[in-house]
């Protein structure tokens, strides 16, 4: 029987192969920190997102 994959271990693993999509949306973030607001860098996070979906799948 094969070991079972815990789901933080699938996100671990998706999130190490969206590196350059965190980068992008952390630099927009921390451009103006003090003036954050709701869809601030809604580009970027969405990116960050598909991004996480597709590797999770993946694995």
């Amino acid at each position: 029987m094969p070991a079972r994959t815990r789901p933080i271990d699938k996100l671990a693993a998706a999130a190490a192969k969206c590196s350059k999509e965190s980068s992008v949306y952390g630099k927009c973030i921390f451009a103006d920190y003090n003036n954050v607001h709701k869809d601030k860098c809604v580009t970027e996070f969405m990116k960050l997102k598909e991004c996480y979906i597709k590797a999770y799948k993946q694995r």
